[in-house]
């Protein structure tokens, strides 16, 4: 699993080492030519082409901190200035023995919090850890995802306008990296970003006052914000409005998502993170919930009215939210709820920024089995699809085959 990523750091070690020697060597003979001559310049120039040789073999695999290889420029701001990819991906290959290994990353749709049911405010308690994992985009293709709570996306919250919410954040001592947590609910400085960084082993907590009803996105807000985004650190939170929301049978939970890895789509193995392809905003795989061909189930029955919420955590890409065979008769466009929203009806597609929501509502008219997808179509080839299943009687009034 870790054979390219090995002969990628070898590869550095070797040609780092060649070159120090090679200069070295010069400045104590003070003569190139004298210098030239010296066994130990021949064998340092036979190691560097074998250094640069196993650079090309490795693929390019880059360093597995997952950030930005040694010679990418980049401009992101940086509280400690620009990290050094080939330190850290021998800290990762040390420590990856600590590093847990999930059998299925995706966060379980039906995990949706029950509605809040409250005509009173009140003090509501959050807590995550930030861990990073390996686990599977796909059967024999691994990533090392970085979690709050072990999953993608994190767990969602429900709280009610004018709840005091209390977030604590723990770095879990195997992560390699700071987090934090950036909530777009809150009205404060970074959404709590700047509250909560922590180092592996930390917990800070801070305080915030649901102001506006909504459905926002949280995610971490460490820099390169975009690489933590990009390897599964996000999430959602709703805010009800004082009056709730309507009833509805059944609630889902969903989040697209982007992976940007080595080797394209399809690649075998540990799959270290490609951070041009992010720059470029082409990602290898767009999921729902984290991974491809999720082991978990979205079950109705004919005549639920169903709800989801759904989520983009980007970092690139805008989400074109369809079901291939159902028309969503609701829409909270951009996750807006609450007096003065707008809300749309009969609706085919609709868009979600990166970092935005929508909640889309529905009966389930008809039994069958249902494909979600991004409606920019390619996609799907990347993963961006997860099914629905509706169970029961046949609907023939709205649906049914014609004999020919």
């Amino acid at each position: 699993m870790y054979f390219y990523i090995l002969l990628n750091v070898l590869a550095w070690i070797i040609g780092i080492l060649s070159i120090a020697i090679i200069f070295t060597t010069i400045i104590r003979t003070k003569s190139l030519k004298k210098a030239i001559r010296k066994q130990s310049i021949k064998i340092c120039f036979v190691s560097l082409t074998i250094a640069f040789l196993l650079g090309i073999y490795a693929n390019k695999t880059y360093a597995p901190h997952f950030a930005m290889p040694p010679w990418m420029q980049n401009f992101a701001p940086h509280r400690f200035g620009p990290e050094l990819p080939l330190v850290n991906a021998v800290r990762f290959l040390f420590q990856s023995a600590q590093i847990k290994k999930i059998q299925n990353i995706a966060g379980d749709p039906n995990a949706v919090p029950l509605p809040v049911h409250r005509n009173f405010p009140k003090i509501q308690q959050i807590h995550l850890t930030a861990k990073e994992v390996i686990s599977e985009i796909a059967p024999g293709i691994s990533f090392n995802y970085w979690t709050y709570n072990e999953q993608v996306p994190g767990p969602m919250f429900r709280v009610r306008v004018g709840d005091v919410v209390q977030v604590s954040l723990t770095n879990d001592a195997s992560s390699i990296h700071t987090h934090n947590i950036d909530l777009h609910a809150v009205t404060g400085p970074g959404g709590g970003a700047a509250l909560t960084n922590v180092e592996p082993g930390e917990t800070k907590t801070f305080q915030w006052k649901a102001l506006n009803p909504g459905l926002y996105v949280y995610h971490c807000g460490t820099m390169n914000v975009s690489t933590h985004n990009a390897h599964g650190q996000y999430g959602l939170i709703l805010v009800e409005p004082e009056e709730g929301l309507p009833d509805v049978d059944k609630e889902f939970y969903l989040m697209q998502g982007e992976l940007y890895t080595i080797g394209g789509t399809g690649k075998k193995g540990l799959v270290p993170f490609d951070s041009q392809n992010l720059v470029d905003g082409k990602p290898s795989y767009v999921t729902f919930n984290g991974k491809i061909s999720s082991q978990n189930t979205m079950d109705v029955k004919r005549g639920d009215r169903v709800r989801i919420f759904v989520g983009n955590g980007g970092v690139n890409l805008i989400s074109s939210f369809h079901i291939i065979g159902e028309i969503f008769d609701t829409v909270y466009p951009e996750g807006a709820i609450g007096t003065g929203s707008t809300i749309l009806k009969n609706v085919q597609t609709t868009l979600i920024p990166a970092g935005g929501s929508t909640i889309v509502e529905f009966v389930a008219d008809v039994p069958g089995t249902y494909t979600i997808v991004d409606h920019a179509l390619a996609r799907i080839n990347k993963g961006a699809w997860i099914e629905l299943r509706v169970t029961g009687e046949k609907n023939e009034e709205v649906f049914k085959k014609l004999d020919n």
